[in-house]
Formats: C-alpha cells, sequence, structure tokens
C-alpha cells in the first residue's frame, strides 16, 4: 500500500527532497503522494519530522 501525508504535514519539503521515485509533490495545504509512483521504501516517513507520511 501506498504510503499517504497526514494532515500533520508542515510543508517543508523533506519528504520530497527524499523520495527515490520523484513520487512527492506540492498540494493545496500538504503535500502529496501520487500512489501509482511510490515505491512503499519508506523515505519520506523516515526524514519527515512531524510522521506525516503513513503507510
Amino acid at each position: 500500500m501506498a504510503y499517504v501525508i497526514s494532515d500533520e504535514c508542515i510543508q517543508c519539503g523533506a519528504c520530497a527532497d527524499a523520495c527515490p521515485a520523484g513520487a512527492i509533490s506540492e498540494g493545496d495545504g500538504k503535500y502529496v503522494i501520487d500512489a501509482d509512483a511510490c515505491v512503499e521504501c519508506g523515505a519520506c516517513a523516515d526524514t519527515c519530522p512531524v510522521g506525516a507520511p503513513q503507510n
């Protein structure tokens, strides 16, 4: 199951920078993950300072 970013997102961009698949982009009020591009590696969750990406 692809990761999703919760409303806890503070829009710092750390997750997008860490994503090896380039699946994360800035959305409306928070970053979003393209489920089709997500490789479920967890790099976003490991990098996020507030734990917004969840599996």
